[in-house]
């Protein structure tokens, strides 16, 4: 698999296919294992690319604090090391995020983004899916998060099989679990939901998905693309989001599937590449 120097460290991404750029960012806590069943599937034409985050998957683990802004810095140095321009965005968890993001702040480079359960909006705890309160609440207090993710890994070991409908194989849990064989390994997985913008807090978060909020709202010549599924286990996108979702964000199309638990990827892979194809040929952008 391919690796491009970063900013003093690596990315390591999945490639498939030539033509207009499709990129497909994974959220916490997986990788571009996320999309293996989906860039085939998706098809040609297109030159389908899946990155690992920094600190994330295969790529590199430099000596950072693996905030949003950290992790927004090394996929901008990525897109920039492969001459990226014109692209489709496919965005799941933070992933969504930082597509939202980059698309903001080079709207002359983005033709359409798509997405699905993702952090569309800042919340209010009690906005927050009520199921993962006490979860997120946990990992969100000093020393407690440390012992749940650093020691226990337990977004990986008890948190990626508790949030999907399908039953994961041991070798995908092999694969999700590969990256992160110390505590130093999962700074990133901790960072994540620390980032989750709840309350006001953290602020710099808030204040960049606040921004991509107002492109979001005003982009009306760039299509988007909703992927909603009947919700299942871990599901972020509640009604109350959709809705937001349809009121708030210009030029929508929102397509709703079947059964799927918040790593809609792993329980829907087929539906959301047909998806994909169909609206990606819809507005030409493969």
């Amino acid at each position: 698999m391919p690796t491009a120097p970063v900013l003093g460290s690596t990315i390591h991404y999945q490639e498939l296919g030539t033509g207009a750029p499709i990129v497909f960012l994974h959220g916490n806590p997986t990788s571009s294992y996320l999309w293996r069943n989906i860039l085939p599937a998706v098809g040609d034409p297109g030159r389908r690319l899946a990155p690992d985050l920094i600190g994330m998957g295969e790529s590199g683990k430099p000596d950072i604090d693996y905030t949003f802004d950290d992790h927004s810095r090394y996929l901008d140095a990525w897109f920039d090391a492969l001459g990226l321009d014109n692209v489709a965005l496919v965005g799941h968890d933070w992933g969504g995020t930082l597509a939202f993001d980059w698309a903001a702040r080079h709207p002359n480079r983005v033709r359409g983004v798509a997405f699905t359960e993702t952090i569309v909006k800042p919340m209010t705890w009690q906005e927050f899916p009520e199921g993962g309160r006490p979860l997120f609440e946990a990992i969100r207090t000093k020393g407690v998060g440390e012992t749940m993710i650093l020691d226990d890994n337990v977004f990986i070991e008890q948190g990626l099989p508790a949030t999907v409908v399908t039953t994961l194989t041991q070798e995908d849990l092999d694969a999700y679990r590969k990256p992160y064989p110390t505590r130093e390994s999962r700074r990133p997985l901790l960072q994540w939901p620390r980032a989750m913008p709840l309350d006001g807090d953290p602020a710099d978060v808030v204040a960049r998905i606040t921004a991509y909020d107002a492109w979001l709202a005003t982009s009306t010549d760039i299509p988007k693309l909703f992927l909603t599924f009947e919700p299942g286990v871990g599901t972020m996108m509640t009604p109350d989001m959709i809705d937001w979702c349809t009121t708030h964000i210009a030029n929508l199309e929102v397509e709703k599937h079947g059964l799927a638990g918040h790593h809609t990827p792993e329980d829907q892979p087929d539906a959301i590449a047909a998806t994909l194809a169909n609206w990606m040929d819809k507005h030409h952008l493969r």
